[in-house]
């Protein structure tokens, strides 16, 4: 009976059990292994340290310093001092070749130390936990910060090797007032390279990062130099210095010698960073979906563009600019000396024509860095400075027209629209030398007829103004009777084009490099023909004749060529004189933000007198 109810027994055991294993192999198959959870929940597969970007001018100098607030500038391991490895190797985690991420006997010695001291003279952390905190977590001592420090710890332990784990701890960590990473602490308080330190001075940074806040040398100097000489001393514990030199170290004078964030000509350098975002759309393929009508389609490109730009201004690049700091001084002083203390405000651009180099751009007199920038962002009308653009050049390249062919000055009406010359005087016939030298409104206009509407027009296509549209198309934008007009970069940009035909956008920025040099971000601009052979000749002595007998003779200084036009609108609300030389096209504005006269001052001709002092500093 007892084996027939075993057998029983056993046989209803037995789909019991199968349905166990059965159900315990789909557990066993669906587990993952925590080598996995962990990649996947803590990737470290990179570590990307925000850097310090630099902006530099043509000469290689730098004129801007780009960062969130905090500055650092990544070393690779072996450009950093062993001695300075070694300090904080000591200081903070004796076994740092040996644990993996967690130094329980640390924590101990950390108490010991700590106990015989009024400061924190170490923390139980490890250097990798501390980089751990630094680049992934925050400093708050709570639990669970503590237990993802270890997670964190334990992962870069994995993933990386324990140079690169000291490489990127060296590069991370705080040493008060905005210096994240050694070199930029040394750049900092000695204004010098990490590699010329002394070992006194590299002991001094290494007390900071224990304590940002109450060894920061700026308040604490004490402070700071007492730990220095702590630190030297358990070096000289454990071996790591001689009794001699640590002597000798202590003794060493620390001599803060400071450097302060360069931010320099902030006109030129607020615009490199609208010019940055616009070389950024442009080779990422961004332009087209930026200027979408589609609302959605715009302000996705918008954020896709400005994430871009803050990852590369993250990495630590070079923006190489053109920017000429000779004559973006001498602007300034031209535009603040001739225009005076007033509400009267002015723009200047100046161009390298042969190179298409923007190497000066003023956006105010007393401009400051991310304002409203006059030079490129204040659209004006442009009075007769739009004439060799719009009138003159389209009716030489259309019908061949020679300077000295006669056309007529006299008054001129068509449907109520009588527009004068500036001096109300009606004139007979004139060449076209003397009605463009001294401006004359109604021979320019008769020209705009005679070409056509449409076909004068589309000459500007080529220079992508961005607010002509075709609301403009009509008789009195031939005298600058523009709906919204052009800025001053616009109009000194198309004017480059009558020093061989070509136009080609002039731009701030020659390349964007990372730390190697490699080039990530260039223009790539090809010039387009606009002007023949034959009208560009004709043009560019028409522009001379301006400076010599016409209206801009103000403007008129001796050189290897001189050219230009004036223009002022009605009520002269705007004064503007753009011109050749040699080897630059500059442009000059004067007005006020809100349109009003300034024939007070007109006589004075400040816009040649200011355009003259730079044209002249430009050819020297």
């Amino acid at each position: 009976m007892r084996t027939y109810l075993g057998y029983i027994t056993i046989f209803l055991l037995v789909p019991v059990l199968t349905l166990f294993i059965f159900l315990s192999y789909q557990e066993w198959s669906s587990a993952e292994s925590p080598y996995r959870v962990l990649d996947e929940r803590i990737p470290i597969d990179s570590i990307e340290l925000a850097q310090t970007s630099y902006m530099t001018a043509a000469n290689g100098k730098v004129i801007s310093e780009l960062s969130d607030g905090g500055k650092r500038t990544y070393l690779k391991l072996e450009d950093i001092p062993l001695f300075l490895e070694n300090l904080f190797i000591v200081s903070e985690d004796q076994k740092f070749y040996e644990h993996g991420g967690v130094d329980l006997s640390g924590i101990s010695r950390a108490l010991l130390i700590n106990s015989q001291h009024d400061a924190i003279e170490q923390g139980g952390s490890t250097i990798t936990q501390q980089l751990a905190r630094n680049v992934y977590l925050n400093h708050d001592r709570t639990y669970n910060r503590k237990l993802s420090e270890l997670l964190y710890a334990y992962q870069l332990e994995r993933k990386k090797s324990k140079p690169e784990i000291m490489e990127l701890y060296l590069n991370a960590i705080y040493f008060s007032n905005g210096a994240y990473g050694i070199e930029a602490a040394s750049q900092l308080y000695f204004s010098k390279p990490t590699q010329a330190l002394s070992k006194a001075e590299l002991a001094f940074l290494a007390a900071i990062p224990n304590n940002p806040v109450h060894y920061n040398p700026l308040e604490h100097f004490d402070a700071t130099k007492n730990r220095q000489e702590r630190l030297l001393k358990q070096m000289v514990a454990e071996g790591e210095l001689e009794r001699d030199e640590y002597d000798r170290l202590i003794k060493s004078t620390i001599r803060l010698n400071l450097s302060t964030t360069v931010e320099l000509y902030p006109d030129y350098v607020t615009y490199v960073h609208q010019e940055l975002k616009n070389l950024v759309a442009s080779s990422e393929g961004l332009s087209k979906p930026l200027q979408s009508s589609d609302e959605a389609v715009r302000q996705q490109a918008e954020a896709e563009l400005g994430k871009k730009v803050e990852k590369l201004l993250h990495s630590g690049v070079t923006i190489h600019t053109a920017l000429d700091t000779k004559l973006q001084t001498q602007s300034k002083t031209a535009l603040q000396a001739n225009i005076g203390g007033n509400d009267i405000e002015g723009a200047i651009v100046v161009i390298q024509h042969h190179t298409h180099e923007l190497v000066s751009l003023i956006g105010g007199k007393d401009y400051k860095k991310n304002s409203f920038n006059r030079a490129y962002q204040s659209y004006r009308q442009p009075g007769s400075a739009i004439k060799p653009l719009l009138d003159y050049a389209p009716y030489i390249e259309e019908t061949g027209a020679d300077i000295n062919q006669l056309v007529s000055g006299a008054s001129y009406c068509s449907n109520s629209y009588c527009p004068r010359n500036y001096s109300g005087d009606s004139y007979g016939m004139v060449t076209l030398r003397t009605a463009f030298a001294q401006s004359y409104n109604t021979p320019a206009i008769r020209l705009f007829e005679k070409t056509g509407i449409k076909k004068s027009f589309s000459y500007l296509d080529a220079f992508d103004f961005k607010r002509i549209t075709m609301k403009d198309h009509h008789i009195s934008s031939a005298i600058g009777g523009f709906e919204y007009g052009m800025s001053p970069l616009e109009l000194t940009n198309a004017y480059t084009s009558f020093e061989d035909g070509h136009y080609q956008p002039a731009r701030a920025i020659m390349k964007v490099t990372d730390q190697d040099g490699k080039i990530l971000y260039s223009w790539k601009d090809k010039p387009r023909e606009v002007w023949s052979e034959n009208t560009v000749s004709k043009m560019r002595k028409l522009l001379h004749e301006v400076t010599v007998t016409g209206t801009g003779r103000k403007a008129y200084f001796p050189t290897a060529y001189i050219g230009g036009k004036t223009g002022t609108t009605n009520d002269v609300k705007d004064m503007w004189f753009v011109g050749q030389t040699a080897n630059y096209t500059t442009g000059v504005w004067i007005g006020k933000d809100r349109p009003a006269n300034l024939q007070a001052m007109y006589a004075r001709s400040p816009h040649m007198l200011i355009w003259k002092d730079i044209s002249q500093t430009a050819e020297q």
